[in-house]
C-alpha cells in the first residue's frame, strides 16, 4: 500500500507540473517579439541597379518558358494540351483544376511583359545615373 501512495503522489505531481507548463505555453506563444525596422533613407535604387541584369534574365527566361512549345515544361501550350485531354476524357475535377492553373499562367504573360518593359526604363535611368549593374 505504501508503494501505491508514492506512485499516486508521483503521478499527481507530474499531472500538476504538466498542467502548469500547458497553461504557461499559450501565454508565451501569444506575445510575439515585434521586429522594428528602421525607416527607409533611400529608395533602394543602387540595389535595384545592381540586381538589374539578374532581374532581366529571370523575367526573360520565364517569358521564354511560358511562350514555349508543347514540349517545354511550364509552357502555356503544354498546359493547354493537358486541359484539352482532361476535358476529352471526361475528368471534370482534373479539367477544372488544370483550367484554373491555365488561366493564372496566361495572366502571367502580360504582367511579366510589363515588368520587362519597366526594367528597360530602369536600365536607361541606371546608366544615366552611373549606377549600371555590370556584375551578375
Amino acid at each position: 500500500m505504501l508503494s501505491y501512495r508514492k506512485t499516486g503522489a508521483a503521478v499527481g505531481a507530474l499531472v500538476l507540473g504538466g498542467t502548469l507548463f500547458a497553461a504557461a505555453a499559450p501565454a508565451q506563444a501569444a506575445t510575439p517579439s515585434p521586429k522594428v525596422l528602421p525607416t527607409p533613407t533611400s529608395d533602394g535604387s543602387k540595389g535595384i541597379c545592381k540586381r538589374l541584369p539578374k532581374l532581366q534574365d529571370r523575367i526573360g527566361k520565364a517569358l521564354d518558358r511560358l511562350n514555349g512549345p508543347v514540349t517545354e515544361a511550364g509552357s502555356i501550350a503544354r498546359l493547354q494540351q493537358r486541359v484539352d485531354l482532361a476535358k476529352q476524357e471526361g475528368h471534370t475535377e482534373i479539367y477544372t483544376y488544370l483550367n484554373d492553373r491555365l488561366t493564372f499562367r496566361k495572366s502571367l504573360t502580360p504582367t511579366l511583359t510589363t515588368r520587362q518593359n519597366d526594367l528597360k526604363s530602369v536600365a536607361t535611368w541606371c546608366t544615366a545615373q552611373g549606377l549600371g549593374g555590370d556584375a551578375k
